[in-house]
């Protein structure tokens, strides 16, 4: 499902990051009081990794399962911790070595931008609470294909199978041919999709 084009006053920006960073304490240095809440989506050699902050702006990852592996730089190769305001992208060079930039929605010297949101349908047909009631993790199953995730929001029940959504913002140019393409894209949101009742 794709919206109309919109306008929007963006600005992207890179980021330093130290070679000897705490990938953790780095990513949370990033987070605004402002832009809560965040959520953090990282692939690793060793699985999905999600997380969500805290009151407090801190990282906070699932219950330790075989589904949820720990944040961690020896084995991450991306991570996306995005607000509705912003995203910060964090990834290896062809030299193993960390790089990160910034999108983020309004602020100084923000330019203005042309964009649409793109709903993407995330993996789950059996949804299970994990860790303890108020935590607000999910364990999400696909199929009989055994393909698992631990999403860091709490589902409603009954849960119907595919209804969680992550929104992509993606940035429009035109180049000096007229062109349209998409220039970069972000993470904008994490939620659960609730058919509206007929009628409604």
């Amino acid at each position: 499902m794709t919206d109309a084009i919109k306008s929007v006053k963006s600005i992207t920006k890179r980021l330093d990051v130290p070679a000897d960073a705490n990938v953790k304490a780095w990513l949370e240095a990033q987070i605004s009081g402002a832009d809560m809440p965040f959520y953090l989506l990282a692939h690793a050699d060793d699985g999905v990794i999600w997380s969500k902050t805290n009151d407090a702006g801190q990282l906070v990852t699932a219950p330790q399962t075989d589904f949820s592996p720990p944040l961690r730089a020896e084995t991450l190769h991306d991570a996306r911790l995005f607000s509705t305001v912003r995203e910060v992208f964090l990834w290896r060079d062809g030299d193993g070595n960390f790089r990160a930039r910034a999108i983020i929605d309004g602020g100084v010297d923000a330019q203005d931008s042309e964009y649409y949101d793109e709903e993407q349908i995330l993996w789950g047909t059996r949804a299970e609470p994990i860790g303890h009631i108020g935590q607000g993790f999910t364990l999400l199953r696909e199929g009989a294909q055994g393909l698992c995730h631990v999403v860091p929001i709490q589902v409603t029940s009954p849960y119907k199978e595919h209804s969680l959504r992550l929104t992509v913002r993606h940035y429009l140019e035109t180049d000096d041919k007229g062109l349209v393409r998409v220039k970069y894209s972000r993470l904008v949101n994490l939620y659960q999709y609730q058919k509206q009742s007929e009628g409604a």
